[in-house]
């Protein structure tokens, strides 16, 4: 049995091939995604353990920042000093590090990386774990000389003598470029700008005697725990946060797994979706190839080989091909870590590709995944054909069972689909956003997989309709078209699935990225009432001088501004929620529509009062008049009485849970030295919005990273924003579209290879090759628009549920982007056009007698 199974598999390769291309997809993205961020988070490991102190103090922050609220949280540069007599310390220097700023050529460029990495500020001070060395030109000396990394002076064409714009917290200033720096590390992509200590003070922090952190050094023979210690004991182990350098560089780490998360969960996306759908494509294979080789097996049976063996036969051949396709699989991702890699270059991340980490979870992963997945999918086929008798080798009837497993589909598939219906109806009639969410993800996988199920008996009543014009269109040629996609409900209904998971997922994600673009152009419409808003390019926020050139603008008549800031509030229920609030200035209704159902914008910025959402406050027992200890920035903490309650529709998330703000009195009174994160700015009387608008512009010139925006800009924004998602929906649907496109061509080419003695019979009473090719074309072109119907279907029906779950969040439109839907549909039919042309035009090429002899 062995030695046939072998050479069943040889004699079957190239049918076996696409179903390979399949696997070493799914392996590929899997062990890709593995090596890519094992590679990145040993690097940084290694730069971050080399760079760190062995013991660094900083300022103790409580809150994490889910929006940049522009404060820079300091402590005395002089604690150096006194760190400096702690028995153990060999050295002590304050550190002076400000991310955020923007660094501007002499036209006004902004000269700082465009691709979301930060431009710092920091202090010249080297040492043998600086991340840098002074290759040319010299150290900084006084406040107007600066030294600038040589990536970014390379890609900025920026040399020694040239003049640059800073723009930091306390206001801009200019430097000359007096010298070049080199990475002796791996660069994370950033633009640094080196000052001397007193400059960084000055200009930095607006703070001749402040730092950021202070570094310590351990003197020979103490370690970095007892130095920590010693360090905390002298300055009061409550009042800073104290780090070992392991400590230090772990942290660092974690800031920066967030981007390299969503990397890796970008990378498992595709995986995930390539293994699903190459699950159908090799089912299929398996099928048809059981089908085709029921003669065989009977044989097999008739010569001695029991239930079990011709099962475990069927199996060995799915994991052979698991074997290949895994290993071509991980060969291949390893090429495309190398290619993220490069990627990462290009956008100013250098990691040494010959550094890359493949550790031995990554070929186990990738051998697991890659033999899983055939041998799930090949083990119905092979249950299939442990049931061919004996007597199927003498009358060549195809695999038994062929009407009992319909029945049992229909069964198995109302059972399904009707749980998978109820979730859904459980999550649009939901009203908490955790459970409409689960029972979402339980419909969606449920009607996914009841529509596997029955989709071999969708099949005939559906295709009739699809292919109904083709008689007409295509006379006797349409009508063959027809019958052949409706001869076999399974394979037909099996090549379709392939293709409608891709179309499922685009469907729902284009009706809520379209919903979202609705409702919060709806949102914009009713709340924003400003002519215009001031805001930096990447959301973060700017220096106070911006504010003081609007407010000095020609045609201004009214400037509000908002800063964003984070808080945690202690709720009478006994919950601690930490989120983000927004401060504003008291004029706010006149640049906002803000519906209140207790309160007004006066009780709301009133010095000690704040807003708060009313589902918010239902939930948590807050009433107007109540009192909440809020926690801000910095330690401090205040009593914060509830002066309104809102009803604003607006979508939470991003940190902003609750719907808390207040007046910038009240923030700037327990958390100071934030910056303006957005300015409403009204025209005054008499100036055209145009003419403000040039105003505003000219005035904000200089300052390249602030943005003027009115309502249509603004609403372009979100555009944006929403359509980063959709463009990973889109290449999901790609990735899906290619393994679809493999099944397809597989299940022709099987197809093909099955009829080849009713081809030669067509081709005798003289059906023409060109006949042939568009037969086996149209043929496609239903399959494929099938799938399309049925996955658009099911995308629609999950959009809409979606959708249920965005209104609890605010997002209350609805949108169908029917255009989406009709191009999608179209675009199947080209698939299946292209699909169908290798298939095909083997078909025409058949020998006619060769054909008819064909047993």
């Amino acid at each position: 049995m062995l030695k046939a199974t072998l050479r069943s598999f040889l004699a079957h390769k190239g049918r076996l091939l696409l179903s390979a291309l399949a696997v070493l997809l799914s392996v590929a993205f899997v062990a890709g995604s593995l090596i890519f961020s094992d590679t990145v988070s040993r690097t940084f490991d290694r730069l971050f353990a080399s760079t760190a102190a062995d013991v660094t103090v900083s300022p103790k922050e409580d809150l994490d920042e889910a929006v940049p609220s522009g404060r820079t949280a300091t402590l005395p540069a002089a604690l150096a000093a006194r760190v400096r007599q702690v028995d153990g310390v060999a050295a002590a220097r304050a550190e002076v590090d400000v991310d955020g700023l923007t660094v501007a050529d002499e036209d006004n460029e902004p000269v700082g990386p465009t691709t979301g990495a930060p431009t710092l500020g920091t202090a010249w001070n080297p040492t043998e774990r600086s991340p840098v060395e002074l290759t040319s030109g010299h150290a900084p000396r006084g406040p107007a000389q600066a030294l600038l990394d040589s990536e970014t002076a390379g890609r900025k064409d920026v040399r020694i003598g040239d003049t640059l714009t800073v723009i930091a917290p306390p206001g801009s200033f200019k430097v000359r470029v007096v010298g070049i720096v080199t990475f002796t590390t791996t660069n994370p992509g950033a633009a640094l700008v080196f000052f001397d200590t007193r400059a960084a003070q000055t200009k930095l922090l607006g703070s001749p005697g402040g730092a950021t952190s202070i570094s310590v050094d351990a003197a020979e023979g103490v370690s970095d725990a007892q130095l920590k210690q010693r360090v905390a004991a002298a300055l009061g182990g409550h009042t800073y946060d104290f780090r070992t350098a392991g400590e230090q560089a772990e942290s660092d780490v974690e800031q920066l797994g967030g981007f390299l998360d969503v990397i890796k969960y970008v990378m498992v996306g595709f995986a995930g979706i390539a293994v699903l759908v190459g699950v159908f494509l090799i089912v299929n294979t398996f099928s048809m190839l059981i089908a085709q080789r029921t003669r065989e097996l009977g044989l097999l049976r008739a010569l001695g080989a029991d239930r079990r063996q011709v099962r475990r036969s069927v199996l060995v051949e799915a994991l052979l091909l698991g074997l290949v396709g895994s290993t071509l699989g991980l060969a291949a991702g390893i090429g495309l870590a190398a290619g993220l890699i490069e990627l990462m270059g290009l956008l100013g991340m250098n990691i040494d590709a010959g550094e890359m980490v493949i550790g031995w979870v990554t070929p186990v992963t990738a051998y697991v995944v890659g033999l899983g997945v055939t041998f799930v999918a090949a083990y119905l086929p092979a249950r299939r054909a442990a049931g061919v008798s004996p007597m199927a080798a003498l009358s060549d009837a195809e695999v038994a069972g062929v009407g009992r497993p319909l029945r049992m589909r229909a069964v198995a598939g109302a059972v399904v689909g009707a749980a998978g219906a109820a979730a859904l109806a459980g999550c649009a009639a939901a009203t908490r956003t955790s459970s409409a969410a689960s029972l979402l993800g339980l419909g969606v996988v449920l009607t996914l997989i009841a529509t596997v199920i029955a989709g071999p008996l969708l099949v005939r009543p559906v295709i009739r309709v699809l292919g109904a014009a083709f008689p007409a269109l295509f006379g006797s040629i349409g009508r063959m078209s027809q019958r052949n996609a409706l001869r076999n409900p399974r394979r037909t209904g099996a090549t379709a699935a392939a293709l409608m998971v891709g179309l499922a997922l685009v469907g729902g994600m284009s009706v809520a990225s379209a919903s979202m673009t609705r409702s919060f152009d709806q949102q914009i419409d009713k709340t924003l009432g400003a002519d215009f808003v001031i805001q930096n390019t990447n959301f973060l926020p700017f220096p106070k001088e911006v504010t003081e050139e609007v407010r000095g603008t020609d045609g201004v008549g009214l400037v509000v501004r908002g800063r964003f800031t984070p808080v945690a509030v202690r709720l009478p229920d006994g919950d601690r929620v930490e989120t983000t609030a927004a401060a504003y200035d008291p004029r706010l209704d006149e640049v906002a529509n803000i519906t209140y159902v207790r309160g007004d914008s006066a009780a709301a910025l009133a010095d000690g009062r704040l807003a708060m959402d009313r589902d918010f406050a239902r939930d948590h027992g807050v009433r107007v008049g109540s009192t909440v200890p809020v926690e801000f920035q910095g330690g401090r903490s205040a009593e914060l009485k509830v002066g309104a309650l809102t009803d604003q529709d607006s979508a939470e998330g991003f940190g902003t849970q609750g719907g808390l703000y207040f007046g910038l009195a009240t923030l700037e009174r327990y958390a100071p030295g934030g910056q303006d994160s957005a300015l409403y700015v009204n025209a005054a009387p008499g100036t055209s919005d145009d003419d403000l608008r040039a105003n505003l512009e000219r005035t904000l010139d200089p300052y390249p990273q602030v943005q003027v925006r009115d309502l249509a800009d603004y609403k372009q924004l979100v555009h944006d924003q929403i359509a980063v998602l959709l463009y990973l929906v889109y290449a999901l649907l790609g990735l899906a579209i290619i393994i679809a496109v493999l099944g397809v061509v597989n299940t022709l080419a099987l197809s093909v290879v099955e009829r080849t003695r009713e081809i030669g019979l067509l081709r005798a009473i003289g059906l023409a090759r060109r006949q042939l090719r568009r037969m086996i074309r149209l043929e496609s072109v239903v399959i494929a628009v099938f799938g399309a119907v049925l996955g658009l279907a099911l995308g629609l029906m999950w959009g809409v549920c979606t959708h249920q779950v965005l209104a609890l969040q605010g997002m209350t439109a609805l949108a169908i982007p029917w255009g989406t839907i009709v191009a999608v549909v179209i675009g199947s039919a080209v698939v299946g056009v292209v699909a169908a042309l290798l298939p095909a035009l083997r078909a025409s090429r058949m020998n006619v007698l060769a054909a008819i002899a064909h047993e």
